[in-house]
């Protein structure tokens, strides 16, 4: 006879057997953090992943990603389709505030054309942010950034 501890530890591990993603770690549904170690900025990232449109069922080669920002003060939520390929998932997005210039939280901001390309497995890749001109009447350029997603 079971006990009810033993009962409730067993439907404990089945659940989480049941809804955790596979191990292939590719972008499932759910959220993340979104984890920029040098980017110049005031928020974080939290992305909610979601089958892209108009599927019923999650496929993850393509992967609808909204972007919000935490705190929201000052920054532009966005949304945006990533597709997977060879591995590889990649997401393109123009941000309108993707480059602060100046005081972070009150300075200027430059919009950006923003391409995220990470591996499906570890969950980590590169950010390159290019931008038409700098801050300060500096010259258009490319920041790259290195990012990692977790699942939360």
């Amino acid at each position: 006879m079971r006990t009810v501890a033993t009962s409730i530890a067993l439907a404990t591990a089945a659940a989480a057997l049941t809804l955790a993603p596979p191990a292939s770690a590719e972008l499932w549904p759910g959220n993340y953090n979104l984890i920029i170690p040098d980017r110049r900025d005031f928020h974080t990232w939290v992305w909610a992943a979601t089958p892209c449109p108009p599927a019923i069922e999650f496929n993850p080669t393509c992967v609808r990603v909204s972007a919000n920002p935490a705190p929201i003060a000052k920054a532009y939520a966005w949304y945006g389709i990533a597709t997977l390929q060879n591995g590889q998932y990649t997401l393109t997005v123009d941000v309108p505030d993707g480059l602060r210039c100046g005081d972070i939280y009150y300075g200027p901001v430059i919009p950006t054309h923003d391409v995220y390309t990470w591996d499906a497995k570890t969950m980590a890749g590169s950010m390159q942010s290019t931008f038409d001109a700098g801050c300060d009447g500096a010259p258009g350029g490319t920041f790259t950034y290195p990012f990692w997603l977790t699942r939360l």
